[in-house]
């Protein structure tokens, strides 16, 4: 006598909920492009290495005799499996299964993959297609009730999803309509990847239609909209190539706060120079450059992994590392708005200040900033306030700063380039310019009565502007010991690896002294 019976009975059942919504429903997901929940699992972890939780868990049909005919499996699959051998949870939609709609889940089980990542210190990963919510309308009169959101035993969800983001890495992916709760999982994470073909919207186009805007999926909330808001970091064409930027992103973190940034051992000379670096900055000021391949030039070889390029783009945020240790990088981008701040470049400086001193991230910042964005729709958007936000996330963090003046660095923006009343490393190129504001346009307003007066107005101020231009010389600067060092441009590389050498032991594991939950 032995229990095989009932393991014969357990592996039928875990077959029937590896059917998911039937052949049917797979087959119009592979047609339409898309894998199956189970699929995304597969690609996403290491091989073999996923454990599920929950498998059987369902809608069972049972005959007269109350023997099981046939299983509808929760549309939530999920576990625990290893990315790059480091252990992660996986929670994943099953859209097979009544399009990813709650009324066809089991609220506990995406709860406890919640839990899981946040009581075991795990990095957790969202396979993310459907709605996710309270359920669809249908809901009403399937319950006998409406759902009041927040309800009753309607919020422990809602508490570990933005607990987590405090306390282990959390990543997004949207790979087909989302919706509703599902939008608020994707943007509830530190790194968010969308296929160029998904959507995510707060509600879909029939229910935004009733408000008099016809619109198909991808005009409402398409690839394109969603990395240019910043409420997705990236799009992708295929969903295994989601899968790869998520394990990347994953590379550079520790599976929780509690813990630090791996090193990883690494063959690139820290003492390598580039000679590229020496023409990189034009001498003309009006004329722009390239910061992207100064960051390469810098940085440990390939090792550069851009974050949100298609949001705030005056400013480049990123991953990389410094002789195999990972860094956050910051840096300005010439080519928008000559790399001035942003309203939205503020919100993308907050996020990500917040997200280095969440996992103890040394900051590097190349900096070209001419100061704030100015004009009557930045006053609109409130770029001041954004502004003083994103001081407060740089004074306010505890993690090392190193900051490189690459040109610019004016105005009260200019002052946000490293944290207050505390020590952090700068170098200066000797490309760098900096002063209270520009002299463009702050001549005339300083110097119009001279100017004026002048036989030739035009001479007087190209005059004035060759004097104060020479008192501006970094050197000037250096002498009064207002600014630390200028260096050769080909040095920073060695600089830098010897800030992340330096940085190391500073880099303390445990909660951040200041809990950051934004996303």
């Amino acid at each position: 006598m032995n229990w095989k019976p009932e393991l014969d009975e357990l592996a039928r059942r875990e077959a029937l909920a590896r059917q998911m919504g039937g052949a049917d429903k797979v087959k119009r997901q592979h047609d339409q492009g898309r894998l199956t929940v189970r699929e995304r699992i597969g690609g996403l972890l290491d091989r073999g290495s996923f454990h599920e939780i929950g498998a059987v868990s369902g809608s069972g049909e049972y005959d007269e005799k109350g023997e099981l005919t046939n299983v509808t499996p929760a549309n939530c699959v999920f576990g625990r499996g290893k990315v790059d051998g480091r252990t992660v949870v996986v929670v994943g939609d099953d859209f097979t299964v009544r399009g990813g709609s709650a009324d066809a889940s089991i609220s506990a089980k995406p709860l406890m993959a919640e839990e899981m990542a946040h009581d075991f210190r795990l990095p957790i990963i969202r396979l993310i297609e459907g709605s996710g919510g309270g359920g669809s309308v249908k809901t009403i009169e399937t319950k006998g009730a409406a759902n009041l959101p927040g309800g009753i035993g309607g919020t422990r969800w809602y508490a570990y999803t933005t607990a987590n983001l405090a306390r282990v890495p959390v990543v997004g992916l949207g790979l087909g309509s989302v919706a509703g709760l599902g939008a608020a999982r994707l943007a509830a994470s530190h790194y968010s990847v969308m296929t160029k073909t998904s959507a995510m919207f707060v509600a879909g186009p029939p229910v935004v239609k009733r408000l008099g805007q016809d619109l198909g999926k991808q005009e409402l909330g398409g690839a394109d909209i969603q990395t240019r808001a910043g409420s997705v970091d990236q799009a992708v064409e295929t969903e295994e190539e989601a899968f790869a930027y998520a394990r990347h992103f994953l590379s550079y973190l520790p599976s929780s706060v509690y813990e630090l940034p791996p090193t990883l051992s690494c063959n690139d000379d820290p003492e390598r120079s580039d000679e590229s670096l020496l023409s990189a900055v034009p001498r003309n000021r009006r004329q722009v450059y390239k910061m992207r391949p100064i960051i390469n030039a810098v940085v440990d070889r390939n090792s550069f992994f851009e974050i949100g390029a298609n949001f705030g783009r005056p400013v480049i945020v990123g991953l990389a590392r410094l002789e195999g240790r990972a860094v956050l990088v910051l840096a300005s981008d010439p080519f928008h708005y000559g790399g001035s701040w942003t309203a939205d470049a503020c919100q993308k400086i907050v996020r990500w200040v917040d997200f280095a001193e969440t996992f103890h991230l040394p900051v590097v910042y190349l900096m070209d900033c001419p100061g704030f964005m100015i004009g009557l729709e930045a006053e609109k958007a409130a770029t001041i306030r954004h502004g003083v936000r994103a001081m407060a996330a740089v004074n306010q963090s505890s993690v090392p700063w190193c900051t490189v003046i690459v040109r610019n660095s004016f105005g009260v923006a200019g002052v946000v380039h490293q944290p207050a009343d505390r020590f952090s490393m700068r170098y200066a190129w000797p490309s760098a310019y900096w002063g209270s504001l520009p002299l463009e346009g702050g001549i005339e307003a300083a110097y119009r009565a001279e100017i004026d007066a002048a036989a030739d107005p035009q001479a007087k101020l190209e005059e004035i502007e060759e004097r104060l231009n020479k008192l501006r010389s970094p050197f000037r600067s250096a002498e009064k010991f207002w600014v630390e060092e200028i260096i050769d441009p080909r040095k920073t590389r060695s600089l830098l690896c010897e800030f992340a050498r330096l940085a190391e032991p500073l880099r303390m594991p445990g909660p951040p002294t200041k809990m950051t939950t934004r996303p």
